[in-house]
């Protein structure tokens, strides 16, 4: 491949990985219309979104196995028809039941779209050009997921939410139609075929699949106290570790864990793990805080958060010519202890912060964010050797959203159920112990209401319930702090890790001549 047929390609398979990952977050703001659409209860609508994450992170950690078998170039392509063709049938969806079935193929055949670029352009690149690589997927990886319920708000008020899918069909078109011409790293190897390891991919299924349903529902089933969940836990562990021990002895082995010799291949995962769950928890919060306290719609959170992908987009140039100049480990040290000081920044968070209070917080996040991802999927892949890489690939990218899920699955507990609970109990005590002053704001209150109100009873139930939704809004701002609290305390840990990097490893992989 030439240089121009190499940068064509790349951008377009950047395309079509952005396209998978905005699908993974584009229907969060429009769950209530989807839910009105196909005549869902709020319980079963949140089975769109699971459906997808469950069979994209079964995906993901496949796709290196079957790039080998069917190329680079092919495998790209029937994942981009897949995904293009599961889009149009999830906006023609006529049930919960078509639509989760839909929204799963989707997840599954578009999720080999995300770490296949990941492997070929580290293949289709080599010295200073490689590392504008993880630069851009770096910034596409941020930027799908922080964009895509600003996006499916918008689409959703202008239009409907049937085009949250049919969006996709153009973009796919145009893969369909350039990666099969463009394309040219590898060669498919159809006799892997005949070696594939068909209980290691049923084991992989269970662990995956039960620890994604797990962690999407374990916050709202209350854990291993709903009876699914008390033996679909267990059995996923259990698979997992199988599924471990016989891919390191098997020959043909479908995800390429041999790949964790690399000393610095196995930091960058767990660092990896780490980018996720600051990535996936902030974007989370932010529009939890705005939507449940400040009572704001979806083209408002947009317009709040979408600080974070302009920062994301100034980040980027700068962090790839930070690191041809600084220390690596100290660049890390640094990214992370920005996300750290972002996070920081919500302890005074009150219910009356809006924009101008929350952007600074977010241009150091979204600052942060780059200065994180971009080094450290150049340290996991870019000093892996070729036959490595394509699994190596799909356990990074696998790693982030794992990341992701249990960051958010501990989040929703925290936020919703723990520190909840616990400043409610507080308030309403606080509230007990001055009972004077409440007093004295509830016949303020109902004097205002009595004026526009002449039924007594209303006038008290209207009473109770803004002073109840007024404790409610103090204590969901509380627990937003202190989850922010738990998120910056938890960036300790990856910034001991960067300390064990090995950068003599590092210099050869940046110094590296195209071959």
């Amino acid at each position: 491949m030439s240089t121009g047929q190499s940068t064509v390609a790349f951008i377009v398979m950047a395309m079509g990985m952005f396209m998978a990952s905005l699908d993974i977050q584009i229907v969060t703001s429009s769950l209530r219309e989807i839910q009105a659409g196909l005549s869902a209860t709020a319980d079963e609508v949140s089975q769109v979104q699971t459906s997808y994450l469950i069979a994209e992170v079964i995906m993901i950690p496949l796709s290196g196995w079957l790039s080998r078998m069917l190329s680079t170039r092919w495998l790209f392509t029937l994942s981009a028809i897949g995904f293009t063709v599961t889009s149009v049938a999830c906006g023609m969806a006529w049930s919960l039941e078509s639509m989760v079935v839909f929204r799963a193929l989707q997840g599954f055949l578009g999720g080999a779209m995300i770490p296949t670029v990941f492997a070929a352009g580290m293949v289709m690149f080599r010295g200073a050009a490689q590392m504008r690589v993880p630069a851009i997927l770096g910034l596409v990886a941020t930027l799908a997921p922080a964009l895509g319920p600003t996006i499916g708000g918008y689409i959703t008020e202008t239009l409907s939410w049937r085009w949250l899918f049919f969006i996709n069909v153009l973009p796919g078109i145009v893969i369909i139609l350039i990666v099969p011409r463009v394309v040219r790293i590898d060669k498919p190897d159809f006799g892997l075929l005949k070696r594939f390891d068909v209980l290691a991919a049923g084991l992989l299924v269970v662990f995956l699949g039960g620890i994604q349903f797990t962690l999407e529902e374990g916050p709202r089933r209350q854990w291993l106290d709903d009876p699914l969940l008390q033996w679909m836990t267990p059995i996923a562990l259990l698979a997992g570790a199988v599924f471990v021990l016989r891919t390191l002895h098997h020959p043909e082995p479908l995800v390429e864990l041999r790949a964790f010799k690399q000393r610095n291949f196995a930091i960058g995962c767990v660092l990896s793990f780490a980018v996720g769950v600051g990535l996936y928890g902030s974007i989370y919060l932010t529009p939890v805080f705005l939507g449940s306290v400040r009572g704001l719609g979806a083209q408002q959170i947009g317009g709040i958060v979408f600080v974070v992908g302009l920062a994301n987009i100034v980040a980027t140039p700068l962090t790839v010519a930070l690191m041809q100049r600084v220390n690596f480990k100290l660049l890390l040290l640094i990214g992370f202890a920005i996300f750290m000081a972002s996070c920081i920044m919500f302890v005074r968070i009150d219910a009356n912060w809006g924009k101008s209070q929350l952007l600074l917080p977010q241009i150091l996040r979204g600052i942060a964010t780059m200065v994180c991802i971009i080094p450290v999927t150049g340290l996991a892949l870019g000093a892996l050797p070729v036959e490595h890489l394509k699994g190596g690939s799909g356990i990074y990218n696998l790693m982030r959203n794992l990341g992701g899920a249990i960051g958010l699955a501990v989040i929703n507990s925290q936020l919703f159920y723990e520190r909840l609970s616990f400043h409610r109990e507080r308030l309403f005590d606080k509230l007990s112990a001055a009972t004077m002053i409440v007093q004295e704001r509830a016949e303020l209150l109902t004097s205002l209401l009595g004026r526009v109100m002449t039924d007594d009873d209303m006038i008290a139930r209207v009473t109770l319930m803004l002073t109840s939704r007024l404790g409610l809004r103090e204590a969901l701002t509380m627990s937003v702090s202190d989850v922010f609290v738990l998120m910056a305390v938890f960036f300790v840990f990856p910034m001991l890790l960067v300390l064990f990097i090995d950068s003599t490893k590092i210099a050869q992989t940046n110094t590296a001549e195209p071959n």
